[in-house]
Formats: C-alpha cells, structure tokens, sequence
C-alpha cells in the first residue's frame, strides 16, 4: 500500500477556537455544534492527522461518508477535521436534497448547511470560502457492512468538475471507523428502486439495519437519528490535488476516489472491530 505521505493520526485535545489565521469568529462553531463535536470526539476517541495547516484560497474538501446521512459520524469528524485545521474562513457544507425535504434546512443552515447544488458551490469559492462535498450522496453512504471500507463515488464527477471551473484544489478529507456505527445488513438499492424513491426524494438505497434504539428496520436509521455504537473514528486530511495535464474531470474524479481509497485501505489495515 502506498505510504499516504501525511503525519501520524493523533488525539490531543483541542477546542473549537481557531487555531490559525487571524481568529475571525466566521471559524467558530455555533454553541451547541461545538458541544455537539466535544461529546463526539471523546465518545468516538477521535483521532485527527495529516495536513492540518489552513489552505492559501479557497478549497474544495472532498470527503466520504461513513454511515448515514445528515446524521452519518462522517459529517462530524470532517466538520471537527475543519476546526483543528484552525482556518478562520467558513466553510459551506452541501447537503443532500433529502435534509432540506425533511425540514432540516433551517437548522442545517445555521450550521453552515447549503442545499448541494454547483450554483451553491460555486457562489461560496466565488466568496473565498471553502465548500465541503461528500460526493459518493446516498450510495456512499448507505452501504452495507461488508463495504463498509469502501469509498464510492458511483461514477460521480461532478465535484472535480466543479474544482476545475473554479480554479481550486481538492483537499480529501479520509475518515473510518463510521461504518460500525451500527449493522448495515443490505443496502436496499432494489427496495429503493422498487418504490421508485430515486423519483420521489433522489435516494437509490433505503437501507436495512440493525441499530440502537430503532432495533431491525429499513431506511430508518441514518434518516433520523441513532444511537451509534462506540467505535473509533480516524480522519485523515490529505495534501491537496489539482488536475494533471490533460486530465479530464472523470479521470481526475477517478484519481481522487483512489488516493483516498488508498488512505482508507492504510487506515483499516490493521483494524480492530469497534476498538480501531
């Protein structure tokens, strides 16, 4: 397995204040999120790595999901990534279609939250900020336990076409552990299609899982809240990544996916189930 170049995982204790740059409150969680990332970490034993130092412009960080989606582990440990990092700029997180259906926009917007659209993105890289992407929607993150590892795109190449619009690089942003949050025991990519929700609400998987308090059930969990189980979570920062000459957004899409596979593969090499 290629050596992912970065620095050693750690879990020193930090707080939410910026920790770079000039202190602007713009780098500062809400209360409550702030709260919400202390209990994660030290529930999770959270580890944090790699190139944590703030970017010269706007950045597009690509990251992937654990399980889940607006409540996938995932979003906190990129979210919690972001803060030790110490970047005063804000940082735009585009959220599926499906949290804004379930009336979650106005309290994810506080949070930083946009509805995942390019006209979004682009407006806030336009801004200075940054923008964070979990590119892989609904398919990454509802995987199911033997795939837990897996990071998929599902062919999607709209994030590096966006990074090369913009003129900006992507910074992977590789995070394990999430996916023993809970058992997935199928992904319920034929239940989804069946019930035509690809339609409806722009979801291909309706999972079926094993979960505290929720018991066995499909498309609960991960939809709304859980109780997840213990298991340690790592996040890796990787350097950042611009296209190749002549490199087309597929093929740089392709290249990201690997290197952070890549970085997932070193992360579970040696994995413990639950202890990390």
């Amino acid at each position: 397995m290629p050596d992912s170049g970065v620095q050693p995982l750690h879990d020193e204790p930090f707080d939410d204040a910026p920790q770079g740059g000039n202190g602007v409150e713009s780098g500062r969680a809400p209360a409550a999120v702030r709260i919400l990332l202390g209990a994660f970490r030290w529930y999770h034993r959270h580890e944090v790595g790699g190139v944590l130092e703030p970017a010269p412009g706007p950045s597009l960080f690509v990251a992937n999901h654990g399980f889940g989606g607006v409540f996938d582990l995932n979003v906190l440990a990129a979210r919690s990534a972001y803060v030790r990092i110490g970047d005063p700029r804000r940082a735009v997180v585009l959220t599926h279609h499906m949290a804004w259906a379930m009336g979650l926009g106005p309290l994810l917007a506080k949070m930083g939250a946009e509805p995942a659209t390019g006209e979004n993105a682009l407006a806030a890289l336009a801004r200075g900020e940054h923008v964070l992407v979990f590119p892989g929607g609904d398919v990454d993150a509802f995987k199911s336990w033997g795939e837990r590892n897996r990071i998929i795109f599902d062919g999607r190449t709209g994030f590096a076409r966006l990074a090369i619009q913009a003129g900006v690089p992507i910074v992977p942003v590789v995070t394990s552990g999430a996916g023993e949050s809970l058992i997935c025991l199928s992904d319920g990519r034929a239940l989804a299609r069946l019930l035509r929700l690809d339609k409806a609400l722009r979801l291909k998987r309706l999972p079926i899982t094993l979960s505290l308090p929720w018991g066995l059930t499909v498309g609960i969990a991960g939809l709304f809240p859980y109780i997840p189980l213990p298991t340690k979570v790592r996040t890796t920062v990787l350097p950042a990544m611009g296209p190749e000459g002549g490199e087309s957004p597929g093929e740089f899409a392709d290249r990201v996916r690997r290197v952070m596979q890549d970085e997932m593969d070193r992360q579970t090499a040696n994995r413990v189930l639950l202890l990390g």
